[in-house]
């Protein structure tokens, strides 16, 4: 099983490094900050373009990799 990349924009910040995600489709996508990212403290705030890593079982939640 191979996971999904998909280009989305944050729209809102969470408790706990979560955040609310829409992808360019209008898919709605919880998703949490990558190992990676929480190391290196790069901040991710509302409005940013986002990848997210979606698995193949539950496309409604993900794992933010990149910032744009």
């Amino acid at each position: 099983m191979k996971n999904n990349i998909i280009k989305a924009t944050i729209t809102e910040a969470l408790p706990g490094l979560k955040f609310r995600t829409v992808t360019e489709e209008g898919k709605e996508i919880l998703a949490h900050l990558a190992g990676k990212l929480r190391i290196h403290r790069i901040r991710v705030v509302p409005g940013d373009t986002v990848f997210i890593e979606v698995t193949p079982y539950d496309d409604r939640r993900g794992r933010i990799t990149k910032r744009l």
